[in-house]
């Protein structure tokens, strides 16, 4: 099944692991350690969620980092 990241095409072949956790590892090289947002197909989903949330062929996953400034 093919996902989208942040506009970036994504395969997953054993899609019974396919949920946010295993995207998220697919598209970080390495762990990130700021803080972000996910939003799959419009809907954020609480970082909580990410374990449970399965994904399907044709998401699409935002990934949003907060911008500092003044």
């Amino acid at each position: 099944m093919k996902i989208h990241i942040n506009g970036t095409v994504y395969t997953i072949n054993g899609e019974n692991q396919a949920n946010i956790t295993y995207a998220l590892a697919l598209h970080f090289e390495q762990p990130q350690q700021s803080t972000f947002a996910v939003a799959l197909n419009g809907d954020f989903i609480g970082k909580d969620d990410y374990q449970g949330t399965s994904l399907t062929h044709g998401d699409s996953i935002d990934i949003l980092q907060p911008i500092q400034g003044g």
